[in-house]
């Protein structure tokens, strides 16, 4: 067994709890980027303060930009035009928007921007990003065979539609949209042609939800590609939503056990993925409500009923799928998870991780290219007669996975549970007192 491993605690009764979820990252990063491309000085409320964010605030930081982060409130003043010869470093983490959104940003830059990140982030796909810049005129040099570190120099010019493979990312047409408005072309528009099948298109239509509320017209001019207008990107004062994917393991320790939990803040209208929680639980046989408090948010109550397996297409909404395969070990009927291909260069390859994971305890599990079929109708539960070690692979969707099997298994321990600290520092501290609020 790894060294200081966290013993997920097991749940003696049913979940009742009320949890309050912090900020969303993806919110958050697309927040702190639009603001230091903004004309005018920004601040954002609710920011997740988190290893993700963090990386991308000192990233921006590198740039020029100022951001002040205070409790409540952050302030960002734009970067400055950016020029000279002596590189600017930036380290990227295992942070996805920062390692795709930051070489965007540089296109925009004469001054070469270096880019570090962790080992784990060369697993990560970049190529469809990094092509598209090259075609309109960025220097992107490798210091080596892998993709890190590397050195991204502009400036960009369009001068015709930018080419885009994003089946790799979804990420990779958010970094485009984002910096898009600003890049030097002799036309008004500029057009994103994409290739391939988009995966996670609710992250690209809040990327363009945000453009939108700061003035900018970027849309879809059909299935396959967008015009973005150039000009100003409009300084705004932002509120950031709960993060809902994030809300997805304190749900599911709710259908696992049997119990309810009341999420408050909950967005009665967003752009976050999570939202699907609500169709796929109820399909799974709980009973969901989201109980307006007001015109903009409301508390979303679960409240367990017998636990189904479920089937579908999750192409769209990938990142919630470590969390949907753990409870569906436990559910009453087998599952299967479909389009979920992708997962496969995400922090860590979740499709062969889950896999791995589940088949130790002895659920049956079968790993295709790009499905998971996911059975725990053989009582694995009552099966198990030793501690296990599950690990996170530094991912943090992984780690909160962990914590859910460990609510029902026995002896259930995960490696790295500091790795929920990219997206959810606090998770422990508020997974602990859901639980003791039930003694």
């Amino acid at each position: 067994m790894t060294p200081n491993p966290w013993l997920a605690p097991q749940a003696t009764k049913p979940v009742d709890s009320d949890v309050t979820i912090p900020g969303s990252k993806s919110l958050t990063n697309r927040e702190l980027v639009l603001s230091a491309l903004a004309s005018a000085p920004s601040t954002i409320c609710g920011a997740l303060s988190a290893r993700d964010t963090r990386l991308m605030v000192e990233a921006l930081r590198s740039l020029g930009a100022q951001v002040e982060t205070g409790a409540d409130n952050w302030a960002i003043t734009p970067i400055p035009s950016v020029s000279g010869s002596t590189p600017i470093s930036i380290d990227c983490g295992l942070a996805g928007t920062v390692m795709r959104f930051i070489p965007a940003i540089a296109a925009r830059c004469s001054r070469p921007v270096r880019l570090t990140a962790d080992s784990q982030a060369n697993a990560r796909p970049m190529a469809g990003l990094l092509k598209a810049l090259r075609s309109i005129g960025v220097s992107i040099t490798h210091e080596g065979d892998e993709t890190f570190p590397l050195t991204v120099q502009g400036p960009a010019y369009v001068r015709g539609p930018i080419s885009l493979d994003s089946s790799s990312s979804s990420q990779y047409l958010s970094a485009l949209l984002l910096v898009a408005p600003l890049l030097a072309s002799d036309r008004e528009f500029i057009e994103i042609e994409l290739e391939g099948t988009l995966p996670s298109r609710p992250h690209v239509e809040m990327t363009l939800a945000s453009l939108h509320l700061r003035g900018v017209e970027a849309d879809w001019t059909s299935e396959r590609a967008l015009r973005i207008q150039r000009g100003d990107i409009n300084a705004r004062d932002s509120v950031i939503e709960p993060d809902l994917s994030n809300a997805g393991p304190f749900l599911a320790a709710a259908a696992v056990t049997g119990g309810h939990v009341r999420i408050p803040y909950w967005p009665l209208q967003t752009t976050q993925a999570g939202s699907e929680w609500l169709p796929i639980l109820r399909n799974m046989g709980a009973d969901v409500n989201l109980v307006p408090q007001g015109t903009v948010y409301g508390t979303l109550c679960l409240r367990a009923g017998e636990l189904h397996g479920f089937t579908g297409d999750m192409s769209q909404v990938g990142e919630l799928v470590p969390t949907l395969a753990a409870i569906c070990a436990f559910a009453a009927t087998p599952s299967k998870l479909t389009g979920i291909g992708h997962l496969r260069g995400h922090e860590t390859d979740r499709l062969k991780a889950i896999a791995t994971e589940l088949a130790k305890l002895g659920v049956h599990v079968e790993e295709g290219a790009d499905y998971l079929t996911i059975d725990g109708t053989n009582r694995w539960v009552g099966n198990l007669r030793e501690p296990a070690l599950l690990h996170s692979y530094a991912d943090h969707r992984m780690a909160t996975f962990g914590a859910i099997i460990g609510l029902r298994a026995p002896q259930i321990y995960v490696d790295n549970v500091e790795t929920v600290a990219k997206t959810m520092p606090d998770f422990v501290n508020l997974w602990t007192k859901m639980l003791e609020l039930n003694v």
